[in-house]
């Protein structure tokens, strides 16, 4: 009988001559143990440069995780509270609107958006789309960003968001460069303008949350999003790959993006979401996906929630903080929008994490309790308490997410501790 090692190498060797992935790193580590590592392919074709352990890429969404821890930090200082409003921090937030059956309307006092919402995708803030004014707007507000960002050359994805122009909507298509680059605090100012696309906690939808996170992670605090990170969380966790942008020296370092074109694998250079391709520096930190890092890093970050809070004897966040991050859940109403996400069957979500409630229902193999969450290139973080296991993979693929591979992976990896 094959052991794990050869099992998740062979899966890995055959995804990356499938095309499926141009290279991949996974590390499983139990009861502070590393019981796997494996890696194959390359992070740069072109150049013959082979997938790492060292490799820095583009966390996207999977940056998620860390915004919420840093909120929990805030919180265990009585700096800011889940119940608070979002208003208390970005004026823009206020006095917000939002959209009753197509119309926009004021959101009562006591339905005010707060932070809870942002933790919980129940805030009514979207991504960028075409089937509401809230997503047009949103989509546009990208548009701006990404075409502010200082020597970037592609502006690919930046004109995707340009596709809803038949919703009938008049807004400014001629962003100023002349501004310099959009900051986090700029973003979450022009984004609490916008309507939002339903009443605060009334659903669940994937957004913009994290990034207002961000930007009141920021305020409250008094420095900016990536210092407190560095500060609070980085330094202490020995995170010294994982930041906002690469710097000079690492950049020989960094993956490559690919995109599968009809069979053949291709670099994509566009800035999805305000986040450089390219790796340099941008003033938008994007707490929802601006995080660079490498598979070490963050198995450091996924071992300090197993271990409660404690790395290396130093306390990160009190055990009562882990508790609540790790285990959060929607109300029934918010979990039936979730229920349409295809691969979460079996998942609720609470405090920007996936936490899986019903194992029998899931597509992959896991445990009751089990949270993580995932990014759009394919970098994918799960901690498994019930046995006391941290799985971590990292691939560059366009538009990914939890693949093919990042579930085999994970099955075998279940199945062999």
């Amino acid at each position: 009988m094959k052991n794990l090692q050869t099992l998740v190498q062979e899966a890995m060797d055959k995804a990356v001559a499938n095309k499926e992935v141009a290279g991949v790193s996974a590390l499983a580590i139990r009861e502070g143990k590393e019981i796997c590592f494996a890696k194959s392919g390359h992070s740069d074709i072109a150049a013959d440069k082979a997938m790492e352990r060292n490799t820095i890429c583009h966390l996207y969404s999977q940056s998620k995780p860390i915004t919420a821890a840093a909120a929990m930090l805030l919180v265990q200082d009585g700096i800011i509270d889940m119940g608070q409003p979002v208003g208390d921090f970005i004026d823009s937030f206020k006095d917000q609107t939002y959209l009753d059956n197509g119309i926009v309307t004021p959101v009562p006092v006591d339905k005010r958006l707060r932070i809870h919402d942002l933790l919980n995708m129940t805030s009514g803030l979207t991504y960028p789309g075409n089937t509401s004014e809230t997503e047009v707007k949103t989509g546009y507000l990208f548009y701006d960003l990404i075409k502010r960002l200082k020597n970037c050359n592609s502006d690919e994805d930046a004109n995707d968001y340009l596709d809803a122009d038949n919703l009938g909507f008049s807004l400014e298509k001629t962003p100023d460069p002349s501004k310099g680059m959009m900051s986090t605090a700029e973003f979450a100012k022009e984004l609490g303008k916008l309507p939002l696309e339903f009443l605060p906690g009334s659903h669940f939808k994937y957004g913009t949350s994290a990034d207002i996170l961000g930007a009141v992670i920021e305020k409250a605090s008094g420095m900016k999003f990536g210092d407190f990170l560095q500060t609070r969380l980085f330094k202490p966790l020995e995170m010294k790959d994982t930041t906002f942008f690469v710097p000079e020296e690492k950049l020989s370092r960094m993956s490559k993006i690919y995109k599968n074109v009809n069979g053949e694998l291709k670099e994509f250079h566009g800035n999805r979401l305000g986040v450089r391709s390219d790796g340099k520096e941008n003033a938008f930190e994007s707490g929802g996906a601006g995080l660079y890092s490498t598979i070490d890093d963050y198995a450091r970050f996924g071992q300090m929630l197993l271990n409660g809070g404690i790395y290396k004897g130093q306390e990160i966040l009190k055990p009562r903080m882990i508790q609540y991050l790790t285990s959060g859940s929607l109300t029934p109403t918010q979990q039936k929008d979730l229920d349409n996400w295809h691969g979460l069957e079996g998942f609720t979500y609470g405090n920007l994490m996936r936490v899986l409630k019903n194992p029998d229902e899931a597509v992959l193999v896991g445990n009751q309790g089990e949270y993580g969450w995932d990014g759009w290139l394919g970098a994918y973080f799960m901690n498994d308490p019930s046995t006391k296991t941290t799985f971590i993979m990292l691939t560059q693929m366009f538009d990914y997410g939890t693949g093919t591979l990042t579930r085999k992976l994970r099955n075998i990896i279940m199945n062999n501790i």
